[in-house]
């Protein structure tokens, strides 16, 4: 029989026992309810950055391609040398520098040279030449140490600069072929023959008797009309003839001489007039006074007389004085009159003889032989004059290249020694680095020109640069349009060290940057209100936030310049909460 002690203890057991494998049980069953519970995510968190200052720099990368700048195709504007024959290249251009002046190639065995200039070469130019292609070939001449004029003239100081362009390289400046020489020569003889010609019939004409009476006469008359007409001039510009100047002083000396005895007339009958009396009533000793009063006792008429004849006199020879000018004066134009019909009558007397001697000679022979040779002298020095001035010293078409800047560099050659030279000959380009490549035309909208740039090699090296231009000014190498939806950009590095054209670069144009450090959030934290202003959340305890109104300024990776209530250390919610 058990005791009760161990009834109890084994009882106790059995208790514990149940209640373990219940709560084993309980623990594995759990209701739908709290499964969904336990395998929900956890609460978010709130994700924060902090407010830094700095300096901020905003680019637009890209990748490019630095080549040499302004590549410009060559073509040359006609032929070499003077003859149209089959145009072969003897000597090919060089890859390299070239400098103005300087052979870019041999045709035929003639130079082509390089020059700088705005105006293509685009005909032969030859003596006597005018325009801007000769001004710009003076200017370019004057630059390499020649002298030449600016007269825009191809002109003999010109050639002689020209020539000595020539000389200087080892070649002869093109002189004519010896087909224009031949031509030359032929319109010189045929001119020497015609004024040959005219002379021979000339003479012929001079010894005819036909006119010789006639031109004697003409020369009669004309010597007859240039006496008339100088009696006429000396008489319209001389005074008086001697005898009518002899009349007219007498006539003065007549009038002189009256006027001479009127004043004796009259000074005695003034002084017979005026003579002084003496008063008896006064004393012996009294003074003589002299009264200028007439007395009875004096007779004054025939002084009277004689100063009436006087004046009678006077007048009488006035009038003789004016009937003696009168006379000169009828007689001079009377003798005008007839030397101005003796004028007339030489002249009529020319204008006969002339007549006479131009029918005598139009219905003569020999005239007409004389004119038909004189005709043929002045064609044949036309002919000759207007050859002469495109004869001597030319320049082919071909033998300049105007380029708009040297020195330049020859970046490909298209023709080889021996073969035809047709079309392009080579491609130059400045002596300066460029970037090209291409950004979105989002991007393009950034940029300016003048803008600063970073240039990249593989290597790590970094080269300062400029934006020089965006979109169809840009351009690119060989005329290549950029990718859809993309638009070309140009840039220049400012150093030359260790470039080489043909390498792939990466490029970071500056678009804005501050001058000095400012406040800077992640974009992601700036949140744009309904009403337009932006604002961003700000951590001030555990999942504790409060708003704060910023301003937003310049954007460049990823960040973005702000102002207002914060400081630099605060942290901004970028996402969560």
């Amino acid at each position: 029989m058990r005791s009760p002690r161990r009834l109890l203890a084994g009882v106790v057991a059995g208790v514990v026992v149940i209640a373990g494998a219940g709560w084993a049980v309980g623990a594995r069953l759990r209701s739908p309810a709290d499964e969904a519970a336990r395998r929900a995510a956890p609460a978010a968190s709130l994700v924060t950055a902090a407010v830094e200052r700095r300096k901020l720099v905003s680019t637009v990368v890209l990748s490019g391609m630095l080549e040499y700048g302004s590549p410009l195709p060559v073509t040359l504007a006609g032929v070499v040398g003077g003859g149209a024959e089959l145009q072969r290249a003897t000597r090919a251009p060089r890859k390299g520098r070239i400098g103005e002046g300087a052979v870019l190639m041999e045709v035929n065995g003639r130079p082509v040279f390089a020059l700088r200039g705005a105006v293509p070469m685009h005909r032969t130019i030859a003596p006597g030449g005018k325009g801007d292609d000769v001004r710009q070939l003076q200017r370019a001449l004057r630059r390499l140490g020649y002298r030449a004029p600016a007269s825009g003239v191809f002109d003999r100081a010109t050639i002689a600069a020209v020539t000595g362009m020539y000389a200087e390289k080892g070649y002869e400046a093109q002189q004519p072929t010896l087909t224009e020489r031949q031509t030359y020569e032929t319109l010189r003889k045929a001119v020497r023959t015609a004024r040959e010609s005219l002379a021979t019939e000339q003479q012929a004409l001079d010894r005819g008797r036909d006119v010789l009476p006639l031109k004697v006469r003409l020369d009669n008359a004309e010597k007859d009309l240039k006496a008339a007409r100088a009696a006429l001039a000396e008489a319209e510009s001389g005074g008086p003839t001697p005898a009518d100047e002899a009349d007219l002083a007498a006539a003065d000396a007549a009038v002189r001489a009256a006027r001479e005895r009127l004043l004796e007339a009259e000074q005695a009958l003034h002084q017979a007039i005026s003579q002084p009396t003496t008063d008896p009533a006064t004393s012996p000793t009294a003074e003589v006074t002299a009264t200028p009063r007439p007395t009875a006792s004096v007779d004054t008429s025939l002084l009277e007389l004689k100063v009436a004849n006087a004046r009678a006199d006077l007048a009488a020879a006035h009038q003789a004085r004016d009937l003696a000018l009168r006379k000169a004066e009828e007689a001079g134009e009377s003798r005008l009159a007839e030397l101005r019909r003796a004028v007339r009558t030489a002249k009529e007397a020319v204008v006969t003889a002339e007549q006479a001697l131009r029918q005598a000679r139009q219905l003569s022979p020999a005239r007409m032989k004389v004119a038909g040779a004189r005709a043929d002298v002045a064609a044949a020095e036309e002919m000759l004059a207007e050859y002469a001035r495109t004869y001597g010293v030319s320049i082919p078409p071909g033998e300049l290249v105007f380029l708009p800047k040297l020195p330049a560099r020859v970046q490909k050659v298209a023709v080889k020694p021996g073969r035809p030279v047709e079309g392009e000959v080579a491609t130059v380009t400045s002596s300066a680095f460029a970037v090209t490549g291409s950004v979105e035309a989002a991007e393009a909208e950034l940029l300016r020109p003048g803008m600063k740039a970073t240039v990249e090699l593989d290597s790590g090296r970094t080269y300062q640069a400029r934006l020089s231009a965006v979109g169809e000014q840009a351009g690119r190498p060989g005329g290549e349009e950029p990718p859809e939806g993309s638009q070309a950009v140009l840039l220049s590095p400012t150093g030359r060290a260790g470039l080489r054209a043909g390498v792939a670069v990466t490029v970071r144009v500056t678009v804005g940057a501050t001058e000095d450090p400012v406040l800077v959030v992640p974009v992601a934290a700036v949140i744009t209100s309904a009403d337009g202003r932006a604002r961003v959340r700000v951590e001030y305890a555990t999942d504790r936030t409060r708003d704060v109104e910023v301003r937003t300024g310049l954007t460049a990776d990823g960040n973005v310049e702000v102002g207002g209530a914060l400081k630099e250390g605060d942290r901004v919610v970028v996402s969560g909460g």
